[in-house]
């Protein structure tokens, strides 16, 4: 009876934050505020230029509209929260929202990790069997593989949040995280939280490790078969191709690998130091790298800068 009454009694979350001093929080609320315009900037004229450029009405250029789509609802989904936070003293999120927060990036984070390997098979079958790719990349196959990828994302999203709510919270609504962290969230259950992390481990392995594989089996196949170009020229023309979805690879799961693979201190007076490590890897991951996406395939990729380029002279001479 006494569990009950305190599970009942938790109806909204209380954030920490990311910093409680006021001159950093000045700071980190006029950058992330920044990054964040940066954020809807690029990816919105990526997502223009794919619609609107007839030159990139191809798959992989419509798995990059996706991919800008899922940025910025991946960053909508947490940054106005964040920004928030930095003006309200004690930023307090309902249970309901905070289960829509934590789906919203979950799913995000899911559907990217699938998207991802969708574009490196994109890239495996433009350069190792070009001649079959209009036949195995047709408009049939690569929009139910895009849509695969937001399917399969919602769906673990919707199992692990359910997992998470379930749970009783008896009394503590303190998560020391700046978002509805689903792991920050855990800790405060009050309740065996076992099948939530066997859940996550199964679901780390699927969207995590299976993905990673494969990315990594297609470019060895890719570099491979790269190698084997007789000319300088080729060579680097078949490179300049996927440079800039092998660098988003590179950032996106370095950085997850990282926030989740590294060592926790056991030191106690580390704890506050540890815990604002774990939130600014926590703000690279889900800030920076959409930021950066953007600027990489623009800077990397003569398609895209060329159709950019159109897009501003188009807008330019029609004023």
């Amino acid at each position: 009876m006494l569990n009950a009454n305190w599970t009942a009694s938790v109806t909204e979350f209380v954030l920490l934050g990311l910093s409680a001093h006021p001159k950093l929080q000045k700071t980190f609320f006029m950058l992330i505020l920044l990054m964040y315009l940066v954020i809807l900037l690029g990816n919105g004229v990526l997502i223009l230029v794919t619609i609107l450029d007839s030159h990139l009405h191809t798959p992989m250029y419509f798995f990059l509209g996706n991919l800008s789509f899922l940025d910025i609802c991946y960053t909508t989904s947490s940054v106005p929260l964040i920004l928030d936070s930095f003006l309200t003293p004690r930023k307090t999120v309902s249970f309901s929202a905070c289960a829509v927060q934590m789906f919203l990036s979950f799913a995000m984070g899911a559907t990217e990790c699938v998207l991802l390997s969708m574009m490196a098979f994109d890239r495996y079958v433009a350069i190792c069997n070009p001649l079959r790719y209009p036949v195995v990349m047709s408009k049939a196959a690569y929009v139910p593989m895009a849509a695969s990828s937001w399917v399969a994302g919602s769906t673990t999203a919707t199992v692990q949040t359910s997992l998470a709510m379930r749970l009783p919270f008896c009394g503590d609504n303190i998560i020391n995280h700046f978002t509805c962290e689903i792991l920050a969230v855990l800790k405060l259950a009050c309740a065996d939280i076992s099948v939530n992390v066997i859940s996550m481990g199964v679901t780390n392995v699927i969207f995590l490790g299976v993905p990673v594989l494969f990315i990594s089996f297609s470019y060895v196949f890719i570099l491979a078969t790269i190698l084997r170009i007789p000319s300088a020229e080729g060579r680097k023309k078949a490179f300049s191709t996927c440079s800039a979805h092998l660098t988003v690879v590179v950032v996106f799961y370095g950085t997850i690998l990282f926030m989740y693979g590294k060592p926790r201190s056991k030191d106690p007076l580390g704890a506050d130091k540890q815990d604002l490590a774990d939130k600014l890897i926590s703000l690279f991951y889900g800030v920076v790298t959409p930021m950066l996406n953007p600027i990489i395939y623009s800077l990397r990729n003569k398609d895209v800068k060329a159709a950019v380029r159109n897009l501003v002279f188009q807008k330019c001479f029609a004023q």
